[in-house]
This record gives C-alpha cells, structure tokens and sequence, in this order.
C-alpha cells in the first residue's frame, strides 16, 4: 500500500451572500465527488454573518437544517491565515490559557462560495496573500465575471456578442426615477429583465412586461445591489449553456444543454428545487438539439469568452440563442457555477471524480505559473530616503 501523503484540500461554503443555501449544497456536492484514499478534505465552513468554522461535523449535510451549527461535537472556530507561513487555517484562533490554537495546513482550496464574498475576486485575494492554490478565477478574472456590467463591456471588446443594455445606479434610480423610465422606454420595447448587477441564481431578477412591473422590478434590484443593469427580451429564443475548463494555452468546451423552463426564465427554483441532482436541476435538453454548425460555433466563442476575462479553472456560459436566424448573444459569465457542470462534463467522458480532480490539478499549475513572478525586490530606496529626508514628512530637509 502506497505512502503517498493525501492531498489536503479545504473546500469552502456558505458565505456572507443571499446564494448561502446553494454555496451549501454545492460544497457537500464537491467534497463527496473526492476519493477519501487520496485526498483529506476539511470542511471550512463560513456562516451567514462571516464567522468560520471547521470539524467533520459540517460534512454532513442535515445539520444545517438549522443555524446553530457550533452545537455539534467538534466544530470548531477557525480563520483562512494571510500569513505565508500558516498555509492554511488557524483552529481555534482565541484559543484561551488553557487550550491553544492549531495550524491545519492547506494543499489547494477548493471555494463553492456563491455570489457576494466568493465569486467576485474578495476570497481569491485572500487566497493570494496566504500563497494557497485554489481552484477556479483568480482575483481579477473573478471579479470580472460577478459583474455583468463589466463583463459585457469586456466581452463587447472581444467582438463577442452581447445584448444591448441600460445601467443605473441605485442612487439615480431612487432620485430620477421617472428619467430612468423615460429613458428606457425610448430605447427598448417591453417586455424587459432587470438585474442586479452581481448575482446569480436568478435572485432579484425580473421580467417587465408593463411600465408597473418595470418600476417593480427595479425596484427589488435596487435592493440588492448598487447597480442595476435592464436589458430587452430574446424573444422566440431559447437559452443554451456551455461550460468551458482550463487554463494558460489549453482549454476544453463541453457538450452543449438546453434547459427547459416553466416559467419565461429560469427561476431560483428551476435551477435549484426541482429534480434530484441538486444543483442546476431543471429539465434540460443534452445534447442541445441545435445544429453542428452552430453547436461549434457556441464552443469557440465560450473558449474566447473564457479567456477574455482572464479565466482558469471552470465556468458555465449561458447563451440566449435564435436558432431559426442563427443568431447568439453571450447572456452570463458564471465561474463557479452551480454544481461546477458536472452533468455537461459526463456528456464527455468526465465523471464528477474526474472532474474535481483536474480543477486540483489546474490550480496548482496556475499557483506554480504565478510563483514565476518576482515578488522580491529589494532596493536601496529606504536607505536614500533616510539620508536624504522624506519631502513632506516629519524631519525632512
């Protein structure tokens, strides 16, 4: 029997966001698709006020029917150390005169954070200070594909189609309201969506089909971001996804769905609470039953999509499609989506083992191209400076 140390590997889930149910799920989805001859996988778990916490207990997924999580045997506080010689995790931080803290080194971390704190940049950045691998976007990359904003002006760069669209902010919004609509209904014809500008799983989105639900619409958005981003309807369109793996020069799209929705868009819901996969469990059509042509067509541009934004690792991307006039607009960066795809990828040979496994491999190959940068630099700046005197600062000359 071989010696070989398992690979640690902390997945993290829950999260300070309105999407902390699905990060849960999506976590106990990824920590069961690891073999436990291999790897070591530890739990961190962050609450839905930001506290973390770590213990065998959170790998099992029915106590979180409540939020009391701490009263099970062996959870334990916890923080992600920025310091470089940690690597990993602090147990029991505050720990007192009579108990002391432990360091649990980290090999990769594995994020199924969703939404705010875990798929716009703010963990990769802790993640780059502590020199931990971690799976998926790095810190730009990320924060790139959480805002859709950005990311359509991005992708409008990489001649990528996009719709059409209408931002504002939340403030312009709550002053000049009737400006806003005014605005709107001279550019576009209804029906229109609204969204907020950095959320998934289709919480505060909505379809405005009148100049009332329009004003609602916006209105719920408005809770929920800064931003809100309007754009016209694809009608007589289906929505079409793909995912895309990889990093550097090498990348793979998948085998194409269509989801297949009751309701005009895919609610929370639909993504969620139907079927038993879990995650992205609405009805779906696999493979999309769409032309080759234009089968190969989404696959180079999701590639081209991924790389615009500085991708690595994995994402969902989601077309709004006309087949009939052969026409596509890019609709949603999503990186680190919903069950990470893992039911595209078995369309291609990748069991969810096969699956977890390469996004390791891709993170610590991405963690080995970044340790090629120079970091440090030393300089004889400070000595000058303190001969010579800060200009502006106490003791200068």
């Amino acid at each position: 029997m071989s010696s070989r140390r398992r690979t640690t590997i902390a997945v993290i889930f829950g999260g300070r966001s309105v999407e902390h149910d699905v990060s849960i799920v999506t976590g106990h989805q990824i920590m069961s698709a690891f073999p436990a001859e291999a790897y070591d996988i530890v739990p961190v778990y962050i609450t839905r006020d930001g506290r973390w916490f770590t213990g065998d207990a959170l790998r099992d997924l029915d106590n979180f029917q409540d939020d009391d999580i701490q009263r099970h045997e062996g959870v334990r506080a916890c923080l992600l150390s920025p310091d470089t010689r940690h690597h990993g995790l602090i147990v029991d931080p505050l720990a007192g005169r009579f108990s002391k803290s432990e360091i649990r080194r980290i090999d990769v971390a594995f994020p199924a954070l969703h939404g705010s704190h875990g798929e716009d940049g703010s963990i990769q950045g802790l993640f780059d200070l502590a020199d931990i691998p971690y799976v998926g976007y790095a810190t730009l990359g990320s924060a790139l594909a959480n805002d859709k904003i950005m990311t359509k002006a991005v992708l409008r760069q990489a001649g990528i189609p996009v719709l059409d669209d209408f931002w504002c902010t939340r403030d312009t919004w709550l002053d000049r309201s009737d400006d806003v609509i005014s605005d709107l209904l001279a550019r576009f014809e209804l029906p229109l969506f609204v969204k907020p500008a950095t959320l998934g799983s289709s919480i505060g989105i909505g379809r405005a089909d009148s100049e009332a639900l329009l004003r609602a619409s916006i209105d719920i958005a408005a809770n929920f971001d800064r931003r809100i981003l309007i754009e016209p309807a694809v009608t007589k369109g289906i929505e079409i996804n793909c995912s895309v793996i990889g990093f550097g020069d090498h990348y793979e799209a998948s085998t194409l769905e269509q989801p297949v929705s009751w309701d005009e868009f895919l609610s929370y819901e639909d993504k969620y609470l139907r079927g038993s996969e879990g995650m992205k469990s609405a009805e779906r059509l696999v493979p999309a039953p769409i032309s080759a042509e234009l089968t190969g067509r989404i696959q180079q541009t999701s590639v081209a999509a991924f790389k615009a934004v500085d991708g690595r690792g994995i994402a969902r991307i989601d077309y709004l499609v006309r087949p009939d006039q052969n026409e596509l607009f890019l609709n949603e960066i999503n990186s680190m989506p919903g069950s990470l795809a893992f039911y595209l990828w078995r369309e291609d040979g990748y069991t969810s083992t096969d699956l977890v496994q390469k996004l390791v491999q891709l993170a610590r190959d991405a963690h080995a191209e970044k340790r090629r940068n120079t970091y440090d630099y030393k300089t004889n700046l400070v000595d000058i400076a303190s001969q010579q005197g800060i200009k502006g600062g106490k003791g200068a000359k």
